[in-house]
């Protein structure tokens, strides 16, 4: 009986260190936080190891992915958070995201269309299509968005957009006055795209 008793805390405490799949994820955030896509992408690969399903794991990792350049596999992470969670609205929009970073911007806008159907007044999603729509060369459609974004939730960022779209149609007034407006430090500086999470 004595070694049972002894051998139980032994386990226990061998238990309580093992990093949880929630614990990997908080390092993965981490991680991508101070700029190390590489241990980032460790930390949420480990977590998915552990919880395979978790689809905040998926969603953090292609964002990684993402950013880092690797589109193929932020493809594929989000393409896996739809398929399990077919309303999660931020999913859409980073997988958009993904595709017109492969150039696919016909898609992108499908995606897109997608996401506003779900959630009519994301302002990240306005962003988001607005930007496909610049690179289209679309540039009524990209200030109609942006306009929307502004009315939504201003940020200097959207402004400059905007007023990038306005030079593009030889509006060079209302280009000029969009970018005096996002100097004035009357709004945040950016839209945080990616803190998307309702």
């Amino acid at each position: 009986m004595k070694k049972f008793l002894l051998f139980v805390p032994v386990l226990l405490a061998a238990c309580t260190t093992l990093p949880t799949s929630a614990e990997y994820l908080l390092r993965g955030d981490g991680y991508f936080q101070d700029g190390k896509p590489r241990k980032a992408l460790e930390a949420y690969t480990r977590a998915l190891e552990l919880n395979p399903d978790n689809l905040e794991g998926h969603a953090s990792r292609g964002a990684v992915y993402y950013f880092t350049g690797d589109y193929d596999n932020a493809e594929k992470d989000f393409l896996y958070v739809l398929d399990k969670n077919p309303y999660q609205v931020d999913a859409y929009t980073a997988y958009a995201s993904t595709l017109a970073a492969k150039g696919d911007f016909q898609n992108a806008l499908t995606v897109l269309n997608l996401a506003l159907q779900l959630k009519p007044n994301k302002p990240e999603i306005f962003f988001s299509r607005a930007g496909v729509y610049f690179m289209l060369g679309q540039f009524e459609d990209a200030v109609r968005d942006y306009t929307s974004v502004i009315n939504l939730n201003p940020a200097s960022e959207v402004y400059n957009a905007r007023g990038a779209a306005y030079e593009k149609m030889g509006k060079t007034d209302l280009a000029q006055k969009d970018f005096d407006e996002a100097k004035t430090g009357r709004m945040p500086e950016k839209l945080n795209v990616y803190s998307m999470i309702d």
